[in-house]
């Protein structure tokens, strides 16, 4: 079991590596098309997802870890051997912080879009 546990945490610790080190590039105000209006094409830019795109990706990858923290608790919940209790306790966090994370970016989003709106003319 500890062999188990120890597997998940490098996983987990290689996931956060290796989302760290794509973060700069995707975050970065040149990566989504260069300047608004600009000779690179703009926010329409080749290659570029747009917002709603990639909104939509997130939420889609939110619902996946989701499903598959489900599937996970029900398959150790009808005694699956390959269903172990710390595969399903992580499983089960990571959807928790997932959908935190989503809920919170939506929280901002309103803030955001109700600031907009109450802007003066």
């Amino acid at each position: 079991m500890t062999d188990a546990i120890s597997s998940i945490l490098s996983q987990i610790r290689a996931h956060e590596t290796r989302g760290r080190a794509d973060a700069p590039a995707s975050n970065a105000i040149g990566a989504v098309g260069g300047a608004v209006g600009g000779a690179t094409g703009g926010p329409g830019a080749v290659g570029a997802p747009g917002f709603q795109q990639t909104l939509t990706n997130a939420i889609d990858k939110v619902n996946q870890v989701r499903n598959t923290s489900s599937d996970l608790q029900q398959a150790f919940e009808m005694g699956d051997p390959r269903a172990d209790l710390a595969r399903v306790m992580v499983a089960m966090q990571q959807s928790t912080v997932a959908f935190r994370a989503t809920v919170e970016v939506r929280n901002r989003l309103v803030e955001a879009y109700k600031d907009v709106m109450n802007m003066p003319v």
